[in-house]
């Protein structure tokens, strides 16, 4: 059985509410792993898990327990890369897949905006999540979900 795990600190609400009502109408098991308390909907298909505070505590539990085939919604490129590795696939909240195919590159670039931003250059944040990203998002979900009712 395949499973949707949530980097849940970071996801924005709009996306949670989205997964909310896939893993509902899906009858899809999903869990959304942070630091903090998250609510979540009384369902017999999403839950919450709070882990200690710390650095990189939730992306550990993420690694740790998702499986060949999942799906871990995350905008943390070096997460992403780990799932990958373990056989699971990766979305970030803007509907942009992560694969074996693009990840490499994403973490070169997302080191190299580390380094301009030590060296003091400003490099903005990413813009507002939109529309358009919101339904990327949406459809790249369905097609995952689509996917693993094919399987």
């Amino acid at each position: 059985m395949t499973r949707i795990w949530v980097d849940a600190d970071a996801c924005p609400v709009v996306i949670k509410e989205i997964l909310f009502r896939a893993a509902e109408r899906t009858a899809t098991e999903m869990t959304l792993v942070a630091n903090q308390a998250v609510r979540v909907p009384p369902s017999r298909y999403i839950r919450s898990l709070q882990v200690t505070a710390g650095f990189d505590v939730a992306d550990n539990e993420i690694v740790q327990r998702c499986a060949a085939g999942d799906l871990v919604i995350t905008s943390d490129i070096p997460l992403a890369a780990e799932v990958i590795d373990k056989g699971a696939e990766a979305l970030n909240p803007r509907g942009e897949r992560y694969t074996k195919a693009n990840i490499r590159a994403r973490l070169n670039m997302r080191d190299f905006m580390d380094t301009l931003r030590s060296s003091g250059v400003h490099t903005g944040g990413p813009p507002a999540l939109s529309q358009a990203d919101r339904k990327a998002f949406a459809d790249q979900l369905d097609r995952w979900l689509a996917k693993c009712r094919n399987e």
